[in-house]
């Protein structure tokens, strides 16, 4: 194993000098770093991670804090953490996964230690009860979502409102005049969960500006939820045309019970949703969906953080505007 010391006589330097050169805590000439890099280089030197935490006073650890509640669809949580890992380390950095419900005190935890250097927190409430500590931390934090009251605080995220309003804007300009959103589990709302609450209210806002007859129905994630909703839809709203989904498991399962009663997609019924692009792509019938850019929304809350980190001035706020793309599962409405 090659050793700061095999470094710095290769270089014709002391120890010393190859470890400011590497810390940045000391000045060094241009000619004397250019040296200590080519040592490096040769002879393939990597600074050993705990050596480099406590020459920095940092631990290279990212928390990436996601409570796994009750209603959250952990296929698409996964997305988003595979995303903030993979940014995390082109930065060299590793990031730490809290999945516990631990509010306040998982937090702070976590930042009372020197285990991390920063946090990335998702699953975002509209009253969070974490807001409180996030603004108080020396630490920087990052949020995956909008709480009510984003002041003084970091936050990034599609713009669900207008992921809501887009879906109904399209299926009106499709003509369709009574419109249903099927959205994600009662727990889900009860919780206040930021992201679902601004989906029901860009539903609601476009559809009333757009004079149409609709309902909001939270659903339960699975295919036996899925029918009884279908259900309740044709016999509560039977000129139903268009319909809205924002909860990925029940997409798939939600066309099938309502070809299973009786309407065709998109003959008889237009299908939209907010959801990742592979899965709208996959269904039997692909439906025009608003993407949900995990990967994206993941990266830029890394390079967001890393700028906190390096002493960078970053905004507040990081709205993603919504991307519809149509698919197979809408049509013009059919007059009777």
């Amino acid at each position: 194993m090659v050793k700061i010391t095999d470094v710095a006589r290769h270089a014709g330097v002391s120890p010393s000098t190859v470890s400011y050169a590497l810390s940045g805590k000391r000045p060094i000439s241009e000619e004397t770093r250019r040296r200590v890099a080519e040592a490096i280089s040769e002879l393939g030197y990597r600074p050993h991670a705990g050596a480099r935490a406590l020459a920095s006073s940092r631990s290279n650890v990212l928390a990436l804090v996601v409570p796994l509640r009750a209603g959250i669809h952990v296929p698409v949580v996964m997305q988003f953490a595979v995303s903030v890992v993979t940014t995390a380390r082109r930065y060299d950095h590793d990031v730490l996964l809290l999945t516990q419900e631990e509010g306040d005190d998982g937090l702070r935890r976590v930042a009372d230690t020197a285990l991390v250097d920063a946090l990335i927190v998702m699953d975002v409430q509209l009253r969070d009860a974490r807001l409180g500590l996030l603004r108080s931390l020396e630490r920087p934090s990052v949020m995956i979502g909008f709480p009510a009251d984003a002041t003084g605080l970091t936050c990034i995220d599609l713009d669900f409102m207008a992921a809501g309003e887009a879906c109904v804007e399209h299926l009106a300009r499709l003509g369709h005049r009574t419109v249903a959103l099927v959205g994600s589990p009662p727990e889900v709302y009860l919780r206040q969960t930021a992201f679902a609450q601004r989906v029901v209210r860009g539903f609601t806002t476009a559809a009333d500006r757009s004079g149409l007859a609709s309902s909001v129905h939270p659903c339960e994630a699975s295919p036996a939820a899925a029918r009884l909703v279908a259900e309740q839809l044709l016999r509560e709203q039977p000129a139903l045309t268009g319909v809205v989904v924002h909860n990925e498991p029940v997409v798939e399962p939600l066309i099938d019970a309502f070809e299973q009663l009786g309407l065709r997609v998109p003959g008889d019924l237009s299908v939209t949703a907010i959801c990742p692009d592979e899965l709208a792509e996959s269904v039997r019938v692909p439906v025009t969906s608003v993407a949900l850019p995990s990967a994206e929304v993941g990266e830029r809350a890394v390079q967001l953080l890393m700028k906190k980190l390096g002493g960078g001035t970053v905004p507040e706020a990081t709205l993603l505007p919504p991307r519809l793309t149509e698919r197979a599962s809408t049509a013009p409405r059919t007059l009777a």
